[in-house]
């Protein structure tokens, strides 16, 4: 195991790993105050444990970075690489005695090229920031996280995150085009392009693209954009049965229509919202199903789907008259996950995408599970591609609801593997589900997957116990 290989600094060597780390680092980059350290412990997952870090850093510059790496491969620590903390999988959950390296303070964008259709960021700026920047010039930065007001550029890249308009722009894999990344031992190599094409060599900058900081530090990413788009419109579609809203989805994907958003929330979400936002959601459907078209007439667009969502058995069909409407309906769908944790306090979001045929399965086993655990259990989705947010809600104080809980989601994700699925579409494996990928990929997939990781970090310092 690459882990045996690391031993976390004894407390005599915490001073003398603080006094290397200050040789090339400005005084207030570095805290060493456990009160303060103690809050870069974890990301908001649940169930997932973390350590109490030695040292956390705050680097601004590339040779900063480098210097970390360095003096951590010197002296053996693991170093715990983090963005925002609004990962979901224990990602970024601090290890005993590790440096945390948090890459918040290199926020710059550096450059952005309406011809070349690229923008060049460091990796502590926040998706929204980006998006907003960019549409300055014209331009659209696609992927669009639920967090996206606080996620940031490198965390996305470290999960290969998704978001709301996957379903016609894809996930951020597909707009990584290049990366400077700082290696265990504080070398700093490039990866892929800046040009619309290029296909030299292996194809390292997928590689670093969800993996979750375990193979190489992100300090610089270059990044496709594409034209900004007509404002979209956005149509709501209630259903008496999650079947039925899955028979649209189907029906929509199948007769080639290309929505830039098909979402699904079920009853339970639904009400969640209401009762955090009072925002007027239909509480007597079963499913609501939004979907939104960009394009240049999205109304006919909108006419044509609504027709096959009235095929499918909708109850009813709305489509929205302007941008108002449209983006007052995207709230209430980015407001799902807040709105179910504040049901019983606490959640556990599970990430289970299936093949989008298989959808309708997926939510009508989620309710068995749900009524099997006597939990509450809602389900807001990205339809289109089929990746299903089941969010068990209970309440952490009481040790048997917990236990449920931590149940319920295990045999969620067993299901999405039937149903041909992958334990996570967006979120990443962290700590939270690393016994599901070695049951996903298998023994071989395993054995590759730690072979890559002993090229790239041979220590095993790099974000040691997440993903295998």
């Amino acid at each position: 195991m690459i882990m045996s290989r690391i031993e976390a600094p004894r407390d005599e060597h915490t001073g003398n790993l603080t006094d290397r780390l200050l040789a090339g680092l400005p005084p207030e980059a570095v805290l060493t105050d456990p009160d303060v350290t103690a809050s870069y412990g974890n990301d908001m997952a649940s169930f997932c444990p973390a350590g109490s870090p030695a040292v956390v850093v705050l680097p601004r510059t590339v040779e900063q970075v480098q210097h970390v790496m360095r003096t951590a491969t010197e002296l053996r620590v693991p170093v715990v690489p983090q963005g925002a903390r609004t990962g979901l999988s224990g990602g970024a959950n601090a290890i005993d005695g590790c440096i945390v390296l948090s890459l918040t303070k290199m926020d710059r964008i550096l450059e952005i090229s309406p011809v070349d259709r690229i923008a060049v960021v460091e990796p502590g700026v926040v998706n929204a920031a980006l998006s907003r920047a960019v549409e300055e010039h014209g331009l659209y930065y696609p992927p669009d996280p639920s967090s996206w007001e606080m996620c940031t550029i490198g965390g996305n890249i470290g999960t290969a995150s998704g978001g709301l308009c996957c379903v016609k722009y894809g996930v951020t894999a597909e707009y990584v085009l290049g990366l400077d990344v700082v290696l265990a031992d504080g070398r700093l190599m490039s990866t892929g392009r800046r040009t619309a094409k290029g296909v030299a060599g292996y194809d390292l900058t997928r590689l670093f693209v969800g993996s979750e900081g375990s193979l190489g530090i992100v300090v610089r990413a270059v990044l496709a954009l594409k034209p900004k788009p007509p404002q979209q419109l956005v149509l709501a579609a209630e259903f008496a049965s999650q079947a039925a809203a899955c028979d649209a989805v189907c029906r929509i994907m199948a007769g080639g229509h290309v929505p830039s958003l098909l979402e699904l929330m079920d009853r339970t979400t639904v009400k969640a919202v209401n009762a955090l936002a009072r925002m007027g959601l239909p509480e007597t459907t079963e499913a609501l199903l939004l979907a939104a078209f960009d394009t240049p007439d999205p109304a006919a667009d909108l006419a044509a789907v609504g027709a096959l969502c009235e095929a499918a058995g909708a109850t009813q069909v709305v489509p929205a008259e302007d941008a108002a409407e449209s983006e007052l309906l995207l709230q209430a769908r980015r407001l799902s996950l807040t709105a179910l944790e504040a049901v019983k306090g606490t959640t556990m979001i599970d990430d289970v995408c299936v093949p989008r045929s298989r959808l309708g399965e997926m939510l009508e086993g989620v309710e068995r599970i749900a009524a099997a655990y006597d939990l509450t259990i809602g389900v807001c989705a990205h339809a289109g591609d089929g990746n299903t947010h089941p969010t068990v809600c209970f309440d952490a104080r009481d040790p048997d609801e917990s236990r449920r809980a931590r149940e319920s989601f295990d045999e969620i994700m067993a299901l999405g593997l039937e149903l041909g699925g992958t334990i996570t579409g967006e979120h990443g494996v962290g700590v939270l589900k690393k016994e599901w990928l070695a049951r996903e990929i298998g023994p071989v997939g395993v054995e590759m997957q730690r072979a890559v990781k002993q090229v790239f970090d041979p220590l095993g310092i790099l974000n040691p116990g997440k993903l295998f």
